[in-house]
């Protein structure tokens, strides 16, 4: 993420914040960003926090993103008349590459709160976390958006 962006990150902030998203009120937020980051330029370069901040924004991006398109999934589903054919629970064993439990508690909520899967239990040797899922149409595919989704953005944070 570069500097530029983070000044505007900064400024859409301190209006949310102020509750005015004026002009003036933007660009004098821009200015205060463009201050902070000058003076932090530096520390936050060293410590790699603007790309980690790039990451984390990714993530959230990605679960509502998901969190928007599940729910509207789900909703599809229940508002069908034949509900009982549209759905088709199943347990889908996913392999982890995730391994800390940070990673694993974080990626098995982000499941969680995403309407239609639940995260039900986790191997012992935690290397396959078990997901219930409302309707499942390719066991495979569902694997499959999970981990090129939430856990590579999982992974890419804590890297």
């Amino acid at each position: 993420m570069n500097a530029a962006f983070l000044v505007v990150i900064l400024a859409l902030g301190w209006a949310g914040m102020t509750g005015s998203f004026s002009g003036l009120n933007l660009l004098f937020g821009a200015a205060v960003g463009g201050v902070a980051v000058l003076l932090l330029r530096h520390g936050l370069i060293r410590s790699g926090a603007l790309r980690r901040t790039g990451r984390v924004l990714s993530l959230i991006l990605l679960f509502l993103y998901e969190l928007m398109m599940s729910a509207v999934r789900v909703a599809l589903v229940v508002f069908r008349p034949d509900l009982d054919s549209a759905i088709r629970p199943a347990i889908v064993a996913v392999p982890l590459s995730v391994k800390s439990d940070l990673e694993i508690t974080l990626l098995a909520n982000l499941i969680t709160l995403t309407p239609g899967t639940l995260s039900v239990d986790l191997s012992p040797d935690k290397s396959v976390l078990f997901v219930h899922t409302l309707v499942l149409r390719d066991r495979e595919a569902m694997i499959a958006e999970i981990k090129n989704g939430f856990e590579q953005k999982v992974l890419e944070v804590f890297e």
